[in-house]
């Protein structure tokens, strides 16, 4: 176990961020505890439901062993007593840090509880803050270093495929980077590997169904949606995906023009600068042609008398032409 988790101070403080990154490092800050004293007894507690006379009684010795590895969470929700309870334990532990349990609590960020923190470390705790990854750049590394703790390499174009199809689901990213590594061997992940995984997954599937129709492929995309719709995707879901493509078309037009600032229209710079990229030929009539499509193939999947695959393969024929009508066949 690290020097820093076990001897230098008797509770450590995992502090706000991203969600999951904040239950992994507390995930991993339990391992390593249960790694160095095989021998303690694991609690689980949660500051919102649990008292001081239940802190005091996890960390002291039981009947099945001396010492344990305590989990606190929501310490935000600590009370006053329960945070008397926690400093004691500082006090004491610092006495004696070898016989010691260890406490890893965990603060989901914010103001609320704050002042409890700095109590803690005032008294002893360590505390690890947790980045937040709000910036596209900050997933980017995340993901990045997902593959670096499977000791493998991501080209980065296929870390920022990763990063634009599924944004700020840091769980998501996590579990594809492990399963890229696990599933192929090459060393680094190509885009076409990233590609044929998202692909089979149904849930970001529309993403690409949207791309293949920005690019012009309707009959590409159109096979793309029949497939996704064949493992069970959700025609709602894909009208979802379709309708944030346009969005974010809407969005880089008005960057283009000059409307609103790339600061306010907040996209992933990189999928803004593939967005600018597919504008020619683009207008305002047929982008608001297409968004009218989108919204009765909404209808549609949510009506019960609609088709809404027959919707969805219009919204694609449609997107892919750039809100241009479908020419009509002439009468002889």
């Amino acid at each position: 176990m690290p020097r820093s988790a076990r001897t230098d101070a008797p509770i450590t403080i995992v502090m706000g961020g991203d969600s999951y990154l904040n239950e992994r490092k507390v995930r991993d800050l339990r391992h390593h505890a249960c790694a160095s004293r095989p021998d303690a007894e694991s609690i689980e507690l949660d500051a919102a439901q649990s008292d001081h006379y239940a802190f005091d009684e996890a960390v002291g010795p039981s009947l099945l062993s001396d010492v344990a590895i305590v989990t606190v969470s929501n310490l935000q929700s600590a009370d006053d007593k329960l945070l008397d309870s926690m400093v004691d334990f500082c006090a004491q532990a610092r006495k004696d840090p070898g016989s010691s349990s260890i406490v890893i609590a965990r603060h989901e960020g914010g103001n609320k509880g704050r002042a409890g923190v700095e109590r803690l470390v005032r008294a002893g705790a360590r505390k690890e803050p947790i980045p937040d990854l709000k910036k596209p750049e900050a997933r980017l590394n995340f993901v990045m270093q997902c593959f670096e703790r499977e000791r493998r390499r991501v080209e980065p174009a296929a870390a920022q495929r990763l990063v634009s199809v599924l944004g700020d689901r840091t769980g998501e990213l996590a579990a594809m980077c492990s399963q890229l590594c696990f599933d192929f061997d090459e060393d680094p992940i190509p885009v076409a590997r990233v590609d044929q995984y998202l692909t089979s997954n149904p849930q970001v599937t529309g993403f690409f169904i949207a791309d293949k129709a920005m690019q012009g492929d309707a009959a590409g995309s159109i096979i793309s949606m029949r497939s996704a719709i064949g493992q069970g995707a959700a025609p709602i879901a894909l009208v979802g995906a379709l309708a944030m493509k346009l969005r974010t078309v809407a969005k880089a037009a008005a960057i283009t023009s000059g409307t609103i600032t790339a600061a306010q229209a907040k996209v992933n710079p990189w999928v803004l600068r593939n967005t600018v990229r597919q504008l020619p030929g683009w207008s305002s009539a047929g982008l608001g042609r297409c968004i009218r499509m989108l919204a009765w193939a909404d209808e549609q999947c949510k009506s019960n008398g609609g088709d809404p695959v027959y919707a969805l393969e219009r919204c694609v024929e449609t997107i892919s032409r750039k809100g241009h009508a479908i020419p009509q066949p002439r009468r002889s």
